[in-house]
């Protein structure tokens, strides 16, 4: 099937159009990139060179995918944003191409909704199925795991990690890392334990459920340093591949992890 361009529309002749995509008025599609089958382009899209969007994507109006990266030391490199299949990219969405300080790339994966205003900075990588609602902005060099949701309004500071299969509250601000299957939280982003609604809805079982909430409870509630915390999980919840999972991403941080809502820092120690 043939493709349906909007005659006021301007591509660059090097551009890859798969088929049967839309594209509407006052599109612009910069050089070098890619339009994957069944891609629909809203009217004022703006796709900047060097981007590449996977099959079934449809972007919004006034959204711009792949435009240069707002890095003091970017030059104009040839830099570049990959998305994948599927995604729902509304109105006046950014998502900024990668940068050679970083991996030179922004990687969305598959099945995302980024709501209106959402931003998404150079470097940056997150998974399948990930939301982020209103005007949610992630600085440079975050990744987001899969099946992450963060609410409207909420920022990610730059090199910080959100586990997978987490839920951050609205209005928020992280600036440490968020381990996966959390539930967090608050003007200063803190942990409120186990996201045990979303993973029941993505088809966690109870006992999956229960070792987690068991493990959150010894690793941030149970007054033992960090390290003692994981050694005694690891001691009493074996074979289970969402604890392991925990443990492994809460040893892996370079940035240090969010602390629970109780804590007085990310130590291990409740607050009295």
């Amino acid at each position: 099937m043939g493709c349906d361009i909007h005659p006021s529309a301007i591509i660059d002749p090097s551009v890859r159009l798969g088929t049967d995509v839309k594209i509407g008025p006052y599109v612009v599609i910069g050089a070098e990139s890619a339009i994957g089958d069944g891609t629909r382009l809203e009217s004022h899209v703006v796709i900047r060179e060097y981007t590449e969007l996977g099959r079934d994507n449809h972007v919004h109006s006034h959204a711009v995918i792949g435009g240069e990266p707002q890095h003091t030391a970017y030059k104009g490199e040839k830099t570049f944003t990959r998305l994948g299949d599927g995604n729902s990219i509304r109105e006046c969405v950014t998502i900024h191409r990668g940068t050679m300080q970083g991996a030179g790339e922004t990687l969305i994966g598959s099945g995302c909704m980024f709501m209106a205003y959402a931003h998404v900075a150079h470097d940056c990588v997150v998974g399948d199925n990930v939301i982020l609602a209103n005007a949610v902005n992630l600085a440079g060099h975050v990744e987001i795991g899969r099946n992450v949701i963060i609410s409207g309004l909420s920022a990610v500071q730059q090199f910080i990690r959100i586990g997978e299969y987490t839920f951050l509250g609205g209005a928020s601000g992280y600036k440490l890392d968020v381990p996966p299957f959390m539930l967090a939280h608050g003007v200063r982003g803190m942990l409120y334990g186990p996201n045990l609604i979303g993973l029941r809805r993505n088809g966690f079982d109870s006992d999956t459920c229960k070792a987690l909430k068991k493990a959150y409870k010894i690793i941030f509630r149970s007054g033992l340093t960090r390290e003692a915390g994981l050694e005694k999980v690891e001691q009493e919840i074996s074979g289970n591949a969402e604890v392991d999972r925990l443990v492994a991403f809460i040893r892996e941080s370079k940035n240090g992890v969010t602390p629970d809502h109780k804590q007085r820092n990310g130590n291990g120690h409740t607050a009295a």
